[in-house]
């Protein structure tokens, strides 16, 4: 059985081969991506069938939706094994230079301290500037 049957099984999720598929280009990505990204990348698929996917997907917390900073959601696999949690999430990075993300994983969220009545269900942290490329690349000018 591989691993993205397990995680939608793990979740409540009827594995379907799009459902897979799409599980699959995400624990692959070296960053959070975008629907039109899963779109061109997955090519047999087309943007509301992946949306479709997508949205099941947050509903039962098989991926993380990070609002970048360039107004486009994008998403990510979750980490946790049963479901995902705040000790799963992680910032990220955006390069304003060449506009992509980058997960920052080795970097934990800070723990919030919400006022009594309040539930954290997710929480995003994205900084920006210059990836190593672009930092390089403006350095060599």
């Amino acid at each position: 059985m591989s691993d993205e049957i397990t995680i939608l099984k793990s979740r409540g999720v009827k594995e379907t081969p799009n459902r897979i598929l799409v599980l699959r280009q995400l624990r692959q990505a070296h960053g959070p991506l975008s629907l039109s990204e899963l779109e061109s990348e997955l090519g047999t698929l087309d943007k509301s069938s992946i949306f479709r996917v997508l949205n099941l997907f947050v509903a039962h917390e098989v991926v993380h939706a990070i609002n970048g900073m360039d107004g486009v959601t994008r998403y990510e696999a979750c980490g946790g094994h049963n479901h995902c949690s705040i000790n799963d999430m992680h910032p990220h990075f955006y390069c304003t230079d060449c506009q992509r993300h980058f997960c920052l994983e080795n970097i934990p969220i800070p723990q919030i301290d919400l006022p009594k009545g309040f539930s954290t269900r997710s929480v995003s942290i994205i900084a920006t500037g210059l990836c190593p490329e672009c930092q390089s690349h403006r350095n060599h000018d």
